[in-house]
């Protein structure tokens, strides 16, 4: 039986998306790409959420594929908007605390993105979005918290692994699993299909 001779490359130091990748038993190398993320969301303007990590996706890759000829590269990001705010990474335990705080209560809206780059051509992008309903949080909740998932969390945007205690966080979820975890990952082996990356 033939296999797929095309190499795939993961554009990211994520845990999440490395885990997803393996548990779906696709092969590939991680090369974390190095992009000035805030320097290509400002000259995206007005752009939206789920375009900025779209595009971003697309930057990752791109970056990634430069440096690997004929290799598919997999770029991906996630944006969070709540209460009609961006959040990024949070800087602190401090500045963790502060965004649960202001989640609480709140449907957070968690963009997902992914494309897939071959030398100096986007080969495809996509996008998906999930709803997180978070319920009301004690400040003794968010601190218990803390104490058990700093600083992991300080990886994440939207300040939570939901496959660990970050699940607690939610009273309902609407939107795919793999979206919440970081990456439309149904989507992403469809087009690595596609693509020849995979057998289909």
């Amino acid at each position: 039986m033939s296999r797929p001779k095309t190499p795939i490359i993961l554009a990211s130091k994520s845990a999440s998306r490395r885990a997803m990748l393996d548990a779906a038993g696709v092969s590939y190398e991680a090369i974390p790409a190095d992009v000035d993320e805030r320097a290509i969301e400002e000259s995206l303007g007005d752009a939206s959420p789920a375009e900025i990590a779209e595009s971003l996706s697309v930057a990752k890759a791109a970056e990634v594929a430069k440096a690997h000829p004929g290799a598919l590269v997999l770029g991906s990001d996630s944006l969070v908007v709540a209460g009609g705010k961006r959040f990024d990474k949070p800087a602190s335990r401090e500045n963790a605390a502060e965004h649960l705080a202001f989640f609480s209560g709140k449907v957070i809206e968690l963009h997902s993105a992914a494309a897939l780059v071959k030398d100096s051509g986007c080969e495809w992008s996509h996008q998906s979005l999930a709803r997180l309903h978070v319920r009301t949080l004690s400040s003794d909740f968010i601190e218990h918290y803390l104490d058990a998932e700093w600083p992991e969390i300080g990886y994440t945007v939207g300040c939570f692994r939901i496959e660990a205690m970050g699940v607690q966080l939610f009273e309902r979820i609407e939107g795919d699993q793999f979206t919440v975890l970081g990456m439309p990952l149904l989507a992403v082996l469809e087009a690595l299909r596609d693509e020849g990356a995979l057998l289909a």
